[in-house]
């Protein structure tokens, strides 16, 4: 739940000295472009963001969603700074095609809304940090509340960071059909990194994190489905920016590992280009490729095989092995006065047959869209 964020890199001096070094060198999870990482933000943001979201598999339509969602930041003095943000959500649509049949939770489709805000309070003690935070996520079946600690130390130059933290959920599901009663789910999370600019045009950053959470992990609107009541997840990320004077723009390159105790591993590579043009516009094309195995317990079609009574099984193609690609552009806009407007779309493609080493067989590919429009005013 905590973020790892990075130092205040000198900044350059002559052609350098462009506005885009700030966004070269806030790295995602960072405060927005601007704001120290070892100080109070020299300025308040308040970002209002809108989400339409579509998916689809051959010969249908799936889910829907829509997010209105705000966030701000607030210097409160020299040495404080709060961050908070709301989000409502609205789903509607079917669960995922599983092995050639649309379905929803009583055959009925799904349904849904979420409404969730998360709340941080960070205080700077010279070479270092602490911050405080709380969420609280709710649904129609699910309600999720919890809580973070981070510490983030500072080198004497301001070049490098060190971070840690921990963090815990306790999470309950209920079921709309009421077969079964509430049932907990608590997870604590624990993570360490460190941050590095390597040059006043370079940036690194590398984290491991480790979760371990126990309680109910079913999906109750899937027939058969029985998983662990444990689940252990280890991963590792890290992130590398790097502004090219020349061009005036950023490459930005991301990899992630990630090992799952239902025994899935997965890789994420990320690529990304920060372009700034005349007039203060900014364009950002991405690629990111996606692989993962399935879990030990899940079984493709027909339904039904492999099942035996009292031991794991899932039919859930979300834990299947699959490769997926995903190809996104960002335009951003100053407007002046503190105000800037951005617009992102990312098409997604799920494929089986796309997985490094092969993937579960008979499994529909999934298609999804993202549509996100921000205005943001700067204090």
């Amino acid at each position: 739940m905590a973020a790892i964020d990075g130092p205040a890199a000198p900044r350059p001096q002559g052609p350098a000295a462009s506005a885009l070094v700030a966004a070269a060198l806030a790295l995602p999870g960072i405060l927005p472009a601007g704001a120290a990482a070892q100080a109070v933000a020299d300025h308040g943001v308040l970002e209002l963001k809108y989400l339409d979201y579509r998916d689809w598999q051959p010969g249908a339509s799936r889910m829907t969603v829509r997010s209105p969602s705000l966030y701000t930041l607030i210097p409160l003095n020299d040495t404080t700074e709060f961050e908070g943000s709301l989000v409502y959500d609205a789903m509607s649509g079917a669960s995922p095609l599983a092995f050639n049949t649309l379905s929803g939770a009583s055959g009925l489709g799904v349904t849904d809304y979420r409404t969730a805000g998360d709340a941080k309070m960070t205080k700077y003690f010279g070479d270092w940090a602490v911050g405080v935070s709380g969420v609280v996520s709710s649904e129609r079946d699910y309600l999720s509340r919890g809580g973070a600690l981070d510490v983030r130390f500072f080198s004497d130059d301001r070049n490098r960071t060190y971070a840690v933290s921990i963090a815990g959920a306790n999470d309950w599901v209920r079921p709309t059909h009421h077969e079964i009663p509430p049932a907990p789910r608590n997870t604590l999370e624990y993570l360490a990194g460190i941050t590095q600019a390597l040059s006043p045009t370079q940036i690194i950053q590398s984290n491991v994190t480790y979760s371990y959470g126990h309680g109910y992990f079913n999906d109750p609107y899937k027939l058969l489905d029985r998983r662990p009541g444990e689940r252990r997840i280890f991963a590792w990320l890290t992130r590398y920016n790097q502004y090219f004077a020349g061009q005036d723009g950023a490459l930005r390159l991301s990899y992630r590992y990630l090992h799952d105790s239902f025994g899935s591993n997965s890789n994420t590579l990320t690529a990304a280009w920060v372009q700034a043009l005349p007039r203060e516009w900014t364009v950002t094309p991405e690629l990111r490729y996606y692989t993962q195995s399935s879990a030990w317990f899940f079984y493709g079609p027909p339904p039904g095989t492999g099942f035996q009574l009292g031991q794991p099984f899932t039919m859930d193609t979300r834990l299947s092995a699959f490769g997926a690609f995903t190809l996104g552009l960002g335009v951003a806009k100053a407007l002046g006065d503190g105000w800037s407007a951005d617009v992102r779309v990312d098409f997604y493609r799920q494929q089986s047959n796309w997985r490094i080493g092969g993937g579960s067989p008979g499994i529909q590919p999934l298609s999804a869209r993202w549509l996100v429009v921000g205005l943001t005013k700067s204090f």
